[in-house]
């Protein structure tokens, strides 16, 4: 799994006067893996936005970055009680919940569902063009690629990066430009964790992607009437059992 990064934030505020010195902490983890050795801890202290003093698990000690910063980080890189403390922050604090985490999402996958269609080309030496449109997967890292008569396709190709959705999904859009030939076969191929085998989806330029629109809504209207007869005719029928002849004379 690609690097990722989580901030589990600790937000201790305290005003001083009534003018508003702000101080606070932020506390978080940086990690790769559940492995406590690739974790990091990072804390930082902060007066009014200004970064006095940091405390990072790799380094081992406090580094001051403001004139108070710096008296701060003497005091406390002489105090092994509090070095200690710092220390066991990263087991206590962020292999905890990173294996929550883990658990939770980072672990957890969506398959991705695809689209394939026709497009007019921007102009160039081909006169078309294919876009392959995967939507909704996670997690974020994806290879999509474009197969002709069973070969990967490795010129005229240009592919967008991973398109967060802000919902946890991501999607992606990949273009061939191509100049058409008889009897060829081309497909799209989506690989990802969520996959137990690769995704193809095959192009069928038989028709065009506007014309099997309009038949599939023709389609849909004629099965529509239909029903709509079929009932019709029900309804006359039950009315028609229901009626009482009168003889005429």
């Amino acid at each position: 799994m690609a690097s990722a990064f989580i901030s589990f934030s600790l937000l201790f505020i305290s005003l001083w006067t009534a003018d508003g010195f702000l101080e606070y902490s932020f506390s978080r983890c940086v990690f790769n893996s559940t492995e406590l050795k690739d974790i990091e801890y990072i804390v930082s202290y902060y007066f009014n936005k200004v970064e006095d003093v940091g405390y990072s698990s790799s380094l081992g000690n406090f580094v001051g970055y403001t004139e108070p910063g710096l008296m701060y980080a003497e005091s406390w890189n002489n105090d092994p009680s509090q070095l200690a403390q710092m220390r066991g922050e990263k087991e206590r604090y962020c292999h905890h919940n990173i294996g929550i985490d883990y658990h939770a999402a980072l672990s957890k996958s969506a398959m991705p569902y695809l689209r394939l269609r026709s497009v007019t080309p921007p102009g160039g030496k081909h006169v078309a063009m294919l876009v392959c449109s995967v939507f909704d997967f996670y997690p974020e890292h994806i290879k999509v690629f474009w197969l002709t008569d069973g070969q990967e396709v490795t010129s005229d190709v240009t592919s967008t990066d991973e398109l967060a959705d802000a919902d946890w999904y991501y999607q992606i859009h990949s273009h061939l430009e191509y100049t058409p030939r008889s009897g060829e076969k081309i497909s799209c191929v989506v690989e990802h964790a969520s996959l137990k085998q690769p995704l193809v989806t095959d192009w069928d330029p038989s028709m065009p992607e506007s014309e099997r629109n309009k038949i599939a809504i023709g389609a849909s209207g004629l099965i529509l009437g239909l029903i709509l007869s079929l009932a019709g005719f029900i309804y006359y029928k039950t009315k028609a059992r229901g009626r009482i002849l009168v003889p005429t004379n």
